[in-house]
């Protein structure tokens, strides 16, 4: 088991962009869901397939379980999958020493960006990159298996 905590933020801009790496493309979708825990299944670059379970709806520590799973059962459970399938592509993004993941989201949630950061650390607002917006931690419409179930939330 993994404590997951991080920090989501609305990305403003494209300033992340020059600092980015190449991206890995996510296809994800989620088998179950509910108010403190989902089941996810994600496909990186077409080539690999994680099981994931998370348990603590959407609060910024969370317990997330991981496991890998043979790419064909993750092809064969798509079709059980809740909501959309999000369509995704991942950089990596350095700034002051610390790895955000940016998401660049496509099909319906196309034009969505968003910035994770995985840290326990309490990131001061001055060492906060330029081209983050808006926190969203914390505010379930903006995770992921909400995106899946509901679509593109309004700005908060």
């Amino acid at each position: 088991m993994a404590r997951e905590v991080e920090r989501k933020f609305l990305v403003e801009g494209s300033g992340w962009r020059a600092l980015a790496g190449g991206g890995v493309d996510i296809s994800q979708f989620y088998l179950a869901a509910g108010d403190d825990r989902s089941v996810r299944v994600r496909i990186r670059d077409g080539q690999r397939a994680k099981l994931t379970l998370k348990f603590g709806g959407a609060a910024r520590e969370r317990d997330e379980f991981e496991y890998d799973i043979p790419l064909d059962e993750a092809h064969a459970m798509q079709p059980f999958a809740l909501g959309r399938v999000i369509e995704k592509t991942r950089h990596l993004v350095s700034h002051r020493g610390r790895t955000w993941e940016v998401d660049a989201f496509g099909q319906a949630l196309a034009g969505l960006v968003m910035a994770e950061l995985e840290t326990e650390d309490e990131v001061p607002a001055g060492e906060l990159p330029e081209w983050v917006g808006v926190e969203v931690t914390g505010q379930p419409a903006f995770y992921n298996m909400s995106l899946a179930l509901n679509g593109l939330p309004e700005h908060p």
